[in-house]
């Protein structure tokens, strides 16, 4: 179901290397997504949402670990937190935690929804306009909003899901007829499967303004966004939103191929305007925003020389599971294109 679900980042938040103080104040450098030059050392700095004329924070929080977090408490004090840093952008999805997520962040953000950019995702998975408005509706019910910045569709990984999507009546139609009513202010699609995928979802010259995919120092590598889809999204003026910058479960930082600063700065680093972490604690939040207040991008042989240092690591794919197994697709995609769920597998 997530985007970054699965194994907490506590594992690894006590073992992260220490950052050197270039990583964390420059606030006038301006990276490759081009935040503002004038966000101050203490505050994470803002980036342009591609051509849509909106300012969103370089680093967002994820919403499936707002689910994870132990309880609404803890849930809303990391939401008021992150606020206060400068972060605005906050993920989230229909079926994460079973509406849990959207649940949770509905709560936290009760009086504070004008300082947030709230973004959550539709899961028709090849079902048509009816399903997707509806649950559109639920959605903006958990989320206790009666719009959203930001409406994607989720888990685009299928190589029939284009067709699904575009076919008359399909979940294409129900994201201009939300944003034309004024439900939805953008709209945009994720995946993590397939850059091919990706690539023919833009072929369709459909008006997305958003596009969210895998983005760490592992993908340049292997069955790589950043080569092939990244720039294309980039040409055409549509938001790219990097996810995964870990691996989806850390397995980038636990396999040891990189620290979190390391890997976090990398996937900020690039021409994208937000960066979502999954962040399931206060003690991670606080591990990202060190990196990300006052950032500043990595050089380009900085970059270069990480990529190099990770290739043994990046190969074959065994660390970016999302695009070689089943591991992160969603159980109601499984189940709409017919592939056993996580509980019909044997033990």
């Amino acid at each position: 179901m997530s985007e970054e679900k699965g194994v907490s980042r506590r594992t690894f938040v006590k073992g992260a290397a220490v950052l050197t103080a270039s990583a964390l104040v420059n606030p006038n450098l301006r990276s490759a997504g081009q935040p503002r030059q004038d966000a101050p050392p203490d505050q994470v700095p803002q980036r342009p949402l591609g051509k849509t004329g909106v300012q969103v924070s370089a680093l967002g929080v994820g919403g499936y670990h707002l689910g994870s977090t132990k309880d609404q408490n803890e849930a809303t004090e990391l939401v008021e937190r992150a606020l206060d840093a400068g972060i605005n952008f906050f993920d989230n999805c229909w079926d994460y935690h079973d509406g849990l997520s959207e649940e949770r962040l509905g709560t936290a953000l009760k009086g504070k929804r004008d300082r947030a950019f709230v973004m959550t995702k539709v899961c028709t998975h090849g079902r048509g306009k009816d399903v997707a408005i509806q649950q559109l509706e639920e959605s903006l019910r958990r989320l206790q909003t009666d719009h959203l910045d930001l409406w994607q569709i989720h888990e685009v990984i299928y190589f029939n899901d284009p067709d699904l999507i575009f076919a008359p009546g399909g979940a294409a139609e129900a994201l201009l007829a939300a944003k034309q009513q004024g439900k939805v202010r953008f709209i945009g699609f994720t995946g993590h499967k397939d850059p091919a995928i990706h690539l023919r979802m833009l072929t369709q010259d459909f008006p997305f303004d958003t596009v969210q995919m895998p983005l760490n120092c592992l993908d340049a590598t292997f069955r790589s966004f950043e080569t092939h889809v990244m720039p294309e999204a980039n040409r055409r003026g549509i938001a790219v939103l990097g996810m995964k910058s870990m691996g989806g479960s850390g397995e980038i930082v636990t396999h040891g191929a990189a620290t979190p600063s390391d890997a976090l700065r990398y996937a900020m680093s690039l021409p994208v305007a937000t960066t979502i972490s999954g962040m399931d604690s206060l003690g991670v939040l606080e591990q990202n925003l060190g990196i990300a207040k006052g950032f500043q991008s990595m050089k380009p042989e900085e970059m270069q020389a990480l990529r190099d240092r990770v290739k043994v690591f990046a190969a074959d794919g065994h660390l970016e599971l999302f695009k070689t197994t089943k591991k992160y697709d969603g159980e109601v995609g499984r189940q709409q294109h017919h592939y056993p769920t996580s509980e019909q597998l044997p033990a």
